[in-house]
């Protein structure tokens, strides 16, 4: 499982400038404006080979009792349960706050391991930035600016070491145990997860029942179909961030989201009955970003007339075309309608994810792509694509070398894309291409 990291502290100190900095993307909302985030966002990143998940976190008072900042709190609460190690943010330029020690105190109370780090620490020397914050008694603070990403490399290897040094070990698992292809089912709460679970195991293996957030954890169930060993697990509910309030629901969404990670393929369940929503997109978008091969399944299909059918399916292709490679599959898990075509696609989409592809082959298919439609030029310069190899694989990783490939723009990299796709009929799993450019022998640099 991937070790994950909450970023912690009063509004303003820069939580979300350095989620954005460890997830290099631009998710979290940055204004020089106190209370700007309010519920948990949850990102990946990483360090070297090291992945992580990481989440931020809105301003925190621990003693709100009512009103926004309490179900602020609430949700950071949720977020230090969740983590592996807590990354407790203060701002070097204001010092030390009561509103700091008021969190300190609740961080002692929470078992986890906690990291105290000075932020906006650019220009400042360590022992000025620092001195007040001993105070706190919570060791040696790290200093970083994640405004300008200094020290911020330094800090998340040893949260990572932390994480390590705390985890106990994993027990070694019997050799003759055989675990098949994982599958991890996701999706919103009520879609029919459980259901679905009970009807390929034939029995009722998982609580099913009409009230969303039924399951809290993931389970993992290892059964055979047709010959072939698989692994289900069958994970809770993502719900929209500002509904997931319940202690009790304090492992679902991170356990999901690492269930995405540790699967091989994964089956996103949509509800037939309920438009597709910006969680939906959500859950969909972070499973393509973790590589992961991909079949989507509509549930409750049986109780629409043709015009609300018509209707869903357009609302998939609208809102979901990013999802084009899968295979999509209408089903009743109920009812046990339409679930073989689905375990199909999810064979062939482990076989798309895990396939080898030959270095002549991937060659050969990268000649006839650039023959049909040469890159276009970057002013003076055309890039030459020389050949391919395979570079990875669950996702398929195509590794091209030629000169000038900084040059090709993101709309000639998606047509390399299809026509991999296309060539080596790679149904069901996400395809990533790099691009290594060999250095000019003409080149005056030593």
């Amino acid at each position: 499982m991937k070790p994950v990291i909450a970023l912690v502290g009063r509004p303003n100190v820069g939580k979300s400038t350095l989620f954005n900095r460890l997830t290099r993307s631009r998710d979290a909302l940055v204004a020089d404006l106190p209370g700007l985030t309010r519920d948990r966002h949850y990102g990946e990143g990483r360090v070297g080979e090291r992945p992580f998940l990481v989440i931020d976190t809105g301003g925190f008072e621990p003693v709100a009792k009512e009103g926004i900042m309490h179900e602020m709190a609430k949700q950071t609460k949720q977020a230090v349960v969740e983590a592996d190690v807590v990354v407790f943010i203060v701002d070097g330029r204001q010092g030390l706050t009561p509103h700091d020690k008021t969190i300190t105190d609740f961080l002692r109370k929470c078992g986890r391991p906690v990291l105290l780090v000075v932020n906006k620490s650019e220009g400042m020397k360590y022992t000025a930035v620092t001195a007040d914050f001993y105070e706190l008694g919570m060791g040696d603070p790290y200093v970083i600016s994640a405004a300008h990403g200094d020290g911020v490399a330094d800090l998340v290897e040893e949260a990572l070491n932390v994480v390590e040094a705390n985890r106990p070990e994993p027990e070694p698992e019997p050799e003759d145990k055989v675990r098949g292809i994982k599958i991890a089912i996701v999706g919103r709460p009520n879609v029919g997860k459980s259901t679905l679970v009970n009807t390929l195991l034939g029995e009722e293996r998982v609580i099913a029942f009409d009230m969303p957030g039924t399951t809290r954890d993931s389970i993992e169930i290892p059964f055979e179909r047709d010959g072939q060993q698989y692994t289900l697990i069958d994970t809770a509910g993502i719900r929209r961030r500002g509904k997931v309030f319940e202690a009790i629901e304090k492992f679902s969404v991170v356990k999901t989201l690492q269930s995405i990670s540790d699967a091989n393929v994964v089956l996103l369940l949509l509800d037939a009955q309920q438009d597709i929503s910006e969680q939906d997109a959500h859950i969909a978008g972070f499973i393509l970003e973790s590589g992961r091969a991909l079949v989507v399944g509509v549930n409750k299909w049986d109780g629409l007339q043709s015009d609300q059918r018509d209707a869903i399916k357009n609302d998939i292709d609208r809102k979901l075309n990013f999802l084009s490679f899968a295979n999509t599959h209408f089903v009743s898990a109920l009812k046990n309608s339409g679930i073989g075509p689905v375990m199909k696609s999810i064979n062939s989409a482990y076989a798309a994810a895990t396939a080898n592809l030959s270095t002549p082959r991937l060659t050969r298919a990268l000649e006839q792509a650039v023959e049909h439609q040469q890159p276009p030029r970057k002013g003076s310069i055309r890039p030459k694509l020389r050949y391919a190899h395979q570079g990875g694989q669950n996702p398929p990783v195509v590794v091209i070398h030629g000169n000038a490939l900084d040059a090709i723009n993101d709309n000639y990299k998606r047509y390399l894309e299809k026509h991999f796709r296309e060539t080596f009929s790679l149904v069901g799993t996400p395809l990533r291409i790099e691009f290594r450019s060999g250095k000019n022998p003409f080149s005056r640099e030593k």
